[in-house]
């Protein structure tokens, strides 16, 4: 791949540059539910509410009742919201050192798949995540979400650059076979050594 072709670099944040793990969400909410975790889990589904509430359709507090019903929580919204918010585990630091390191030749944007209230919480907790980017675009603001095309088309639009100029990284497959299908050179970033490979193909990483 050549460099010159590049001029945007573009990465998810959950997986990519910040980790995070549901079940700290199951752990806190076994104290109000009638559900074990494990059971919970069995329970929980990336489902059509989920995906409303990624976009911006829903309220928190919708999403959260929806949340309520199908596992079984007996508590109100703030105590759900707690459970909410513990999946966050840590900043990858190897990956956020070099995207910043990246930012000395390329912009450096996020795009995430999230909603208000994971939103407003990552970005307190990493504040040095939240200014690696030179701007983060969430679906719950898009109206729209990876892998819809429509995510990928926005990005483009509102920096002003083609797609194929645009490299992508994302954990999930499928959110990287439908940036590719939209024409960005997008990475499945399975850990960072992915993120540091793919930045030394375009002779952008120490």
């Amino acid at each position: 791949m050549r460099s010159s072709k590049i001029k945007t670099l573009l990465f998810d944040v959950g997986g990519v540059v910040i980790d995070f793990d549901f079940n700290r969400a199951f752990e806190v909410w076994a104290s109000i539910s009638h559900l074990s975790c494990a059971e919970m889990k069995s329970a929980f589904k990336f489902d059509a509410a989920y995906e409303q509430h990624e976009r911006g359709e829903i309220t928190a507090e919708q999403y959260f009742s929806h949340l309520a019903t199908i596992l079984k929580l007996q508590d109100g919204h703030a105590r759900i919201a707690e459970g909410w918010n513990a999946i966050f585990v840590g900043e990858i630091s190897e990956t956020r050192l070099l995207l910043q390191a990246a930012r000395g030749q390329f912009p450096c944007y996020a795009l995430t798949n999230t909603n208000a209230t994971h939103h407003a919480t990552w970005s307190a907790m990493f504040p040095v995540v939240w200014t690696s980017f030179e701007r983060v675009f969430a679906s719950h603001e898009m109206g729209c979400r990876k892998p819809e095309p429509q995510a990928f088309e926005h990005i483009a639009h509102a920096l002003g650059v083609s797609t194929d100029s645009i490299m992508f990284f994302d954990d999930v497959l499928e959110n990287v076979e439908a940036a590719t299908r939209q024409g960005l050179h997008a990475v499945h970033a399975r850990s960072p050594a992915d993120v540091r490979n793919a930045l030394q193909s375009i002779g952008c990483a120490p």
